[in-house]
């Protein structure tokens, strides 16, 4: 990742532009002349097959540079972004962006980027194949919540924006597997959910969840007992 500093330096480099919830960001298979540094907001990254079918690929919050592989390779972007709550960016032009990078020697910083983003794909791949279901949830979950900004330990944090399609791929399961997921993480007192809206009430019992311990209970269900 680029340092506070170069990121701080990199959004003067363009202009700034706001996205509706639910527009296109980037377009899959539209050249890339240009990418996106997002400052605000949350975004999913999805693949549309020809055959119809939305491949889901990562989330992406503040801090992240989209567009950037199709501005070096020069060919089409392979993927799309989607915003999932309203978003904001800034616009850089592909030549100016590249000389920048060079200028301030942090082509190393966008490698090491590309390689976490690659080891995070294959860790979300490993996980399809050997977690259950509501581990699989809760570090969906968390990843969001990490995205969504720095919080306390015992804060909650809310989570707008998302479909419970989304989720389901998002984790490789159906909507229904999804929908009884999200009800072994109400019924523990982790989460709360509304339309398109989720509550992370604890986030050490989410941890919890995602490390895959048997059945933790949230610490205000455990503390209310006796």
């Amino acid at each position: 990742m680029l340092s506070d500093e170069a990121w701080r330096e990199l959004r003067h480099q363009g202009t700034t532009r706001r996205f509706r919830e639910r527009s296109v960001l980037l377009r899959q298979g539209s050249a890339g002349t240009y990418l996106l540094a997002l400052t605000e907001g949350l975004a999913k990254v999805v693949r549309r097959e020809p055959d119809g079918v939305v491949t889901w690929l990562a989330f992406r919050g503040p801090g992240d540079l989209l567009g950037e592989v199709s501005v070096f390779s020069g060919s089409p972007r392979t993927a799309e972004v989607v915003a999932l709550t309203p978003c904001e960016a800034v616009v850089l032009e592909a030549e100016r962006f590249r000389r920048y990078i060079e200028q301030r020697g942090l082509v190393m910083d966008l490698m090491r980027q590309a390689l976490s983003r690659l080891q995070e794909s294959d860790t979300h791949r490993a996980e399809l194949l050997t977690l259950p279901l509501v581990v699989r949830l809760a570090r969906a979950l968390l990843r969001l919540a990490e995205l969504n900004a720095p919080r306390s330990e015992w804060d909650a944090v809310q989570l707008t924006g998302l479909s419970q399609e989304e989720i389901a791929q998002a984790t490789g399961v159906t909507r229904n597997a999804v929908i009884a997921g999200l009800q072994r993480l109400r019924e523990s007192g982790t989460i709360e959910t509304a339309r398109r809206m989720i509550v992370i009430k604890d986030m050490q019992a989410l941890r919890a969840w995602a490390t895959a311990s048997p059945e933790p209970r949230s610490r205000r269900a455990s503390s209310s007992i006796g």
